[in-house]
């Protein structure tokens, strides 16, 4: 699943290529990808022009010249691409814009994936990313430290996959940053010191920072179907049971917390 990483590179790329063009043509061949009936989706955003395009949780904002936006969440994974005028649409997709100037923009989803089209300030809410919260990367030491102080009884990896309260990380990226400042994903926000809350909002920065330098994970795509250079030689502890810690040399072990799985070194991470 994309996660914030890969969300940020692909808002850099849309509003380098899309920003200023038109929409000329909309084809939705799979319309249970909209918040609204196809034909309205069609109708609304034809003839409109395209602004930049900005990174909110997992989703992606593209401006509209009507006042709206055009929402796009890759789900579980997918592909969104762009093609230039006169390279003709070769990949599957749910859903295909073309382009006034004959260039397109086409998504297509492993297993579910949204296209919204989002009304105008005053005209109605986007619920999906009206609910989210902040982006890490948005928010200072401070401000970090007095949202986690709103959440004392939450776990703290609950807490960093939460998108209400913090919107971007997913799993993929909610493991190291938590072996980087030393801290068991199973502790609870309240009994963080200040030092610990302060070296996990720095690891989590440093590992959102350097994957998005590296134009995100091996396994996604970008913009052109370039995959990106963050992968497996970049992670500490992630997904990699059984093998030594960095630090300390412990084996890695894999939890269960909550609904998701977990990799901790048992010497570097005391609950």
């Amino acid at each position: 699943m994309p996660e914030l990483p890969e969300i940020t590179v692909l808002a850099t790329q849309m509003t380098a290529e899309l920003k200023g063009r038109t929409i000329g043509a909309v084809d939705v061949v799979q319309p249970k990808c909209l918040n609204v009936p196809a034909e309205e989706f069609a109708r609304g955003m034809t003839g409109q022009m395209l602004g930049e395009t900005r990174q909110r949780g997992k989703w992606l904002l593209t401006s509209l010249s009507g006042g709206g936006s055009l929402a796009i969440n890759l789900g579980m994974g997918g592909d969104l691409y762009y093609h230039a005028p006169g390279v003709e649409t070769t990949h599957p997709y749910q859903v295909r814009v073309a382009f006034g100037d004959g260039a397109a923009l086409t998504a297509r989803f492993w297993w579910f994936g949204h296209v919204h089209l989002v009304p105008p300030p005053g005209q109605g809410t986007h619920e999906p990313t009206a609910v989210l919260g902040p982006s890490p990367l948005g928010l200072s030491a401070e401000e970090f430290e007095r949202l986690a102080a709103g959440s004392r009884a939450s776990g703290v990896k609950s807490f960093l996959l939460d998108q209400r309260k913090l919107a971007g990380v997913g799993n993929v990226y909610g493991q190291d940053p938590l072996w980087l400042a030393r801290i068991h994903p199973l502790r609870k926000l309240g009994s963080l010191s200040t030092e610990e809350l302060r070296a996990l909002y720095a690891a989590l920065r440093t590992v959102l920072e350097t994957s998005i330098a590296k134009r995100g994970l091996q396994y996604e795509r970008d913009l052109y179907g370039a995959a990106g250079g963050y992968g497996r030689d970049d992670y500490a502890v992630a997904y990699r049971e059984g093998e030594a810690c960095p630090r300390c040399g412990a084996a890695i072990e894999k939890i269960k917390t909550g609904g998701t799985s977990s990799f901790v070194c048992p010497a570097c991470q005391v609950r």
